[in-house]
């Protein structure tokens, strides 16, 4: 079976470098370098590194939907495009063209978590349980039939970063398992429930800043979802303050004024929200590189009272 494989970001490799392994890829079809980091230096996207790796015809389009991009992909006759994590929505004028369709690896338990922060968007709202979807793509927005579905588990200290990662190891073997059955005209297309769905939206700023009067549970949710990248912040004497870790503190007693500086740990420090006390175990001061929250009160006078986010 012929197959092109469609993907961009660090989430997809593990799918791309599997079925590799197992099947016939004809091309990869990625976006383009573009600039990153401090420097703009114009990187690869983490797809392309591994398809030249795997020594793999690579393809880049600025648009998917522009007529070159079209054009190559008929000209690759496959017989199921894959996609995972590719960044744009896949136009009807590619979805039609393998005979087998077109496979998608999703990052939630859909219906549930649509859209394009799947894994943020559960952390943020406390789920315990997420997991990974294969289906058969369709012109809406991750409406198309499943195929096969595997529930993962959300610890609660775990964050963005680790989440991703095992759901991207986990997505790859779904994969496997989904392309045989596709293959061996096995698998089976069930519609997803509508009324069931919910929507993942992008991550903005605003969801980014740090309202202390949430509860303790709830900031903590937000920390970790959004590490390593882009991070919660507060501010704190006027310079924005970045915080990557935390731990709910299981306490009674409560001051009156959430951001208030408790007292200071063994590990960091801790915050007054409005509902429950948050120990602070990571930061990163603007500007600077991250480090632990314990060297950042070291080198920082806070006193019982002073309030972040102020």
């Amino acid at each position: 079976m012929n197959l092109v494989f469609m993907g961009t970001s660090e989430f997809a490799v593990p799918s791309l470098e599997i079925i590799s392994k197992h099947f016939e890829v004809a091309a990869v079809i990625t976006q383009p370098d573009r600039p990153k980091g401090r420097g703009h230096r114009v990187e690869p996207p983490p797809v392309k590194r591994a398809a030249q790796q795997l020594d793999l015809p690579i393809h880049q389009f600025t648009s998917i939907k522009e007529a070159a991009a079209v054009d190559t992909i008929i000209s690759l006759r496959p017989d199921l495009i894959v996609v995972v994590s590719y960044g744009q929505l896949i136009p009807a004028s590619v979805l039609e063209i393998p005979p087998r369709g077109c496979i998608n690896v999703h990052a939630s338990l859909l219906p549930r978590y649509r859209g394009a922060a799947p894994i943020q968007r559960a952390i943020m709202a406390g789920e315990e349980t997420t997991g990974i979807t294969t289906m058969l793509m369709d012109r809406g927005l991750d409406t198309g039939d499943i195929i096969l579905q595997t529930v993962v588990e959300i610890p609660t200290d775990m964050n963005y970063g680790a989440l991703e990662r095992k759901l991207a190891s986990t997505g790859a073997e779904l994969l496997l398992r989904t392309i045989e059955e596709v293959q061996a005209g096995t698998a089976q297309y069930h519609a997803q429930d509508d009324s069931q769905a919910t929507y993942a939206a992008m991550i903005h700023a605003e969801d980014e800043l740090i309202n202390w009067t949430d509860s303790a549970w709830k900031i903590h949710n937000q920390i970790r979802a959004l590490d390593p990248k882009p991070g919660a912040y507060t501010t704190f004497g006027g310079i924005k303050l970045k915080i990557f870790a935390s731990r709910v503190l299981e306490q009674e007693r409560e001051s009156n004024m959430a951001g208030a500086f408790i007292a200071a740990t063994q590990e960091g420090f801790v915050v007054q929200t409005g509902q429950g006390y948050l120990e602070i175990l990571e930061v990163q001061r603007e500007g600077k590189k991250r480090m632990l929250a314990k060297d950042f009160i070291r080198g920082n006078q806070l006193k019982s009272g002073d309030l972040l986010g102020s």
